[in-house]
Formats: structure tokens, C-alpha cells, sequence
């Protein structure tokens, strides 16, 4: 199940690491986040609840960048 999120970003660089930080994220199959269009499509995999493991990915995203957000 893919979804997409819109999220608040101050850079491309931020963007870049928030990605990963996804990406890591256990229960993320795969993820892209675009700072032109701010927004991450985030592929889950099966079984997971989406919206607690984007509640995780976004506390590990917060570890990197504190201003950051990701609208759940």
C-alpha cells in the first residue's frame, strides 16, 4: 500500500535525510520525498498499521530535523 503525505521542509539537504529516515523506518517498504512539491510517498509493507509507523518515521525524522513536519 503506497500513501502520500504532505510534509515541511527548510531544505533540500533536510529533504534528502528525511527520506532515508523513512526509508529506515521499520514497516517502510520504500519511500520518496520531494522538497519541490513537499510531499512523501511512502510504500508500506503488508500487515503494518500505516499510520503508527508514520508516527515512528516522523519521531525519527524529528531526530534529524526538530522543524520538520510530517502532516499524518
Amino acid at each position: 500500500m503506497k500513501k502520500t503525505y504532505k510534509v515541511e521542509v527548510d531544505c533540500a539537504a533536510c529533504a534528502e535525510k528525511m527520506q532515508e529516515a523513512i526509508k529506515k523506518t521499520e514497516g517502510v517498504k520504500d519511500a520518496s520525498l520531494s522538497f519541490m512539491t513537499l510531499k512523501a510517498v511512502v510504500e508500506f509493507e503488508d500487515g503494518v498499521d500505516p499510520k503508527e509507523v508514520m508516527q515512528n518515521a516522523r519521531a525519527n525524522c524529528k531526530k534529524i530535523e526538530d522543524e520538520m513536519e510530517i502532516y499524518l
